[in-house]
């Protein structure tokens, strides 16, 4: 751990964004004094956001589970006493020990993006649930629509290199406020557009990104595919078209061709709520403004069609070549450069499986499955999950559902927290997790293509253990005697990526993958042909898919507001909800609504309303602003449910209902009506 005094260690942050920075953290007599961004580190240089700034505030919290915690109170009611390790380890191991020996598929772990990290995020806790045989997971609450559209056309989750957005002369921020969940992006989006580069943003609620864009397309949720249809016709149109890239790079394009002449300026600009002119200055701008890049965010794929309309987009750089440039292109993920570099099956030990192949739940309809009995169709009933980097209670959709199945008292839930959360307020054993801080671990990234190694600066507090070494302690205790259940969280870091030197990186903080600047301007890509792939066996030509509950002229009579819930600027999806200075900086839980639909229904800015649909009910305040569209409400999320009025966040209101491709929810497919409360 250094030498007593003052010493300075580098880390990752560990928190579900793009941007991945390095940090620099101070530690003074064992006590973590501040947290700062690396000014060396090239994608992030330095800069921090303001969650993360207070990343000592959250370690220390004093509210933070420091010690095993089992309930003595009923479900919800956030009732427990302290107990030793030993106690709630041998109780934790015998109750899933019986419920393995009747079927383990009975078991399910529910994780997502707590930590991004590798090893205390899906290593030593995959290798404990496939040795145990539990149900796997589908881990689609947040990307996979659109991971799984870029799969499909470009063979991987690959893109732009990040730096070279500096160098763009026309920047196109589709479905993402960068300023909030994208800042380092934004850095270089300033820096191309102080050197005479022209922004669009592209998203139904003018942010503050779209503030500081030169022109914002305000179009309803869902019809991202409608634009790109119409786009590409305004290319065919105008001969704007790199015919020779097309004829080298790209395959299929002259079905989807005839579907483009399809979409007119005007049938776009009626299914999008835009001006016909604006579509047409977009192209006009995207064609001409060279190198163009698009940087596509995961907001617009949260809606039934989501799949399709990346398809459809990923395409336009396609069409006019931008790829030959290295500013030129599209980024949605750069997660996929690292997989060939990566050894997941080192970390996460499938071969455990045997020739079992147990089921696969989806945790965006967790609230359903829950609730399920046991059939032939689903299997066994759920009778025990355990809980670690996620909070479903306030993440997943409708939670009304989520909320129920969580009571269940037949049901054994194990939360894996650092602090008291709605799901953890009806577990059954609450075990103290370690901060980014606390452990070591080790970071790929969905933004840039740095390696970045996180190192540990402080001693756990309390009796906090890292999850790894949790899920090595349930191995233990349930009889598990292979190796691979010994190995050391720095020993799992050093098998992420065995083409890395781990001990350089240790020092230096952070490596670049070895990539082309220009990664696609000869063609190359991932796909097996090494071309882009228009269509697909499974799902044929993209195409514009329509909002479900926004066609539904009978549900918009009764709900005839849309409504989005992206985060709110100073949380990051749940995390820092409980964190006070960031609390009070975005006050309370707020519904955005324009002034237009406000005046119809009586409501005053500041005013208590009443957010319902079908599915459930949501109170809060209104803020009366042109930020929301006409049509149009922002529920910003993710406030935890125990901060809302009545105990619900805005997640009682969307729906369990997959999108297009990539079983992902549809948060933003989401009608509901709102009234004075």
């Amino acid at each position: 751990m250094g030498n007593p005094g003052k010493n300075e260690y580098r880390g990752a942050c560990p928190h579900d964004c793009p941007d991945t920075c390095a940090l620099r953290i101070t530690v003074q007599d064992g006590k973590a004094v501040r947290v700062q961004g690396d000014p060396e580190h090239p994608p992030t240089h330095g800069a921090l956001c303001t969650k993360v700034a207070r990343y000592p505030e959250r370690t220390y919290h004093p509210d933070r589970v420091l010690y095993p915690l089992r309930r003595i109170g009923p479900k919800g009611s956030g009732q427990f006493e302290r107990v030793s390790w030993e106690e709630a380890l041998s109780d934790i191991a015998a109750r899933l020990t019986a419920i393995a020996n009747k079927n383990p598929e009975a078991i399910l772990p529910y994780s997502y993006a707590g930590t991004m990290g590798l090893v205390q995020g899906d290593s030593m806790s995959a290798r404990f649930f496939h040795k145990l045989g539990a149900s796997l997971l589908d881990r689609t609450i947040c990307s996979s629509a659109g991971g799984e559209a870029m799969d499909m056309t470009y063979g991987a989750k690959v893109g732009m290199h990040l730096e070279h957005y500096a160098d763009s002369k026309l920047i196109i921020i589709w479905g993402s406020n960068s300023i909030t969940s994208n800042l380092h992006f934004w850095t270089f989006a300033q820096a191309a557009k102080r050197k005479g580069a022209r922004l669009w943003c592209i998203d139904p609620r003018r942010t503050d990104t779209a503030d500081k864009c030169h022109r914002h397309l305000a179009l309803r949720p869902g019809t991202d595919g409608a634009l790109a249809l119409a786009l590409m016709r305004e290319l065919v149109v105008h001969e704007w078209l790199d015919h020779d890239y097309i004829e080298r790079h790209v395959d299929g394009w002259p079905a989807l061709r005839e579907r483009a002449m399809e979409w007119t300026l005007e049938r776009a600009a009626t299914e999008c709520g835009v001006a016909a002119s604006d579509i047409a200055d977009l192209a006009r701008d995207y064609a001409t403004l060279k190198p163009a890049a698009i940087r596509l965010n995961y907001g617009m794929q949260r809606v039934k069609g989501g799949g399709n309309a990346v398809r459809l987009i990923a395409l336009l750089p396609c069409l006019i070549g931008a790829w030959r440039d290295k500013a030129g292109g599209l980024l949605l993920s750069s997660s996929g450069w690292f997989k060939p570099h990566r050894d997941s099956k080192a970390l996460e030990r499938p071969d455990l499986l045997g020739a079992r192949q147990p089921r696969t739940i989806n945790m965006s309809t967790i609230g359903d499955d829950l609730l399920r009995p046991a059939s032939a169709e689903f299997g066994p009933r759920i009778d025990a999950v355990v809980v670690y980097n996620s909070n479903p209670l306030a993440v997943a959709p409708e939670s009304r559902k989520v909320a129920a199945g969580f009571a269940r008292e037949d049901l054994f839930t194990v939360v894996l927290e650092h602090f008291q959360t709605d799901t953890a307020d009806y577990a059954d054993y609450v075990l103290p997790a370690t901060t980014q801080l606390e452990h070591a671990d080790i970071h790929l990234s969905y933004g840039h293509t740095w390696v970045t190694i996180n190192n540990q600066a402080i001693a756990p507090l309390g009796e906090a253990r890292s999850n790894a070494s949790i899920f090595r302690d349930f191995a233990r205790h349930m009889g598990f005697t292979e190796a691979c259940f010994s190995d050391s969280d720095e020993q799992l870091a050093r098998c992420a990526f065995p083409g890395v030197d781990y001990d350089a990186l240790r020092q230096q903080g952070w490596c670049k993958l070895p990539l082309p600047e220009a990664p696609f301007a000869e063609g190359g890509f991932p796909t097996a042909n090494g071309k882009v792939q228009v269509t697909t066996a499974a799902y044929g030509l993209p195409d514009h898919v329509a909002p479900v509950e926004a066609s539904d002229a009978a549900l918009c009579q009764r709900y005839p507001l849309a409504m989005i819930s992206p985060p709110a600027r100073n949380f990051l999806n749940s995390s820092f909800v409980n964190v006070i200075s960031l609390r009070d900086m975005e006050g309370e839980p707020l519904l955005e609504i324009h002034p237009l639909d406000a005046n119809t229904r009586a409501i005053a800015d500041g005013a208590m309303v009443r957010v319902f649909n079908d599915r459930g009910e949501y109170r809060c305040k209104a803020s009366v602003t042109t930020r929301a569209r006409p049509g149009l409400v922002v529920g910003l999320g993710v406030w935890w449910r125990k901060y809302g009025v009545d105990g619900t966040n805005v997640n009682e209101l969307t729906s369990q209902r997959l999108t297009d491709i990539g079983r992902a929810p549809t948060f933003y497919d989401c009608q509901v009506e709102v009234a004075v409360a």
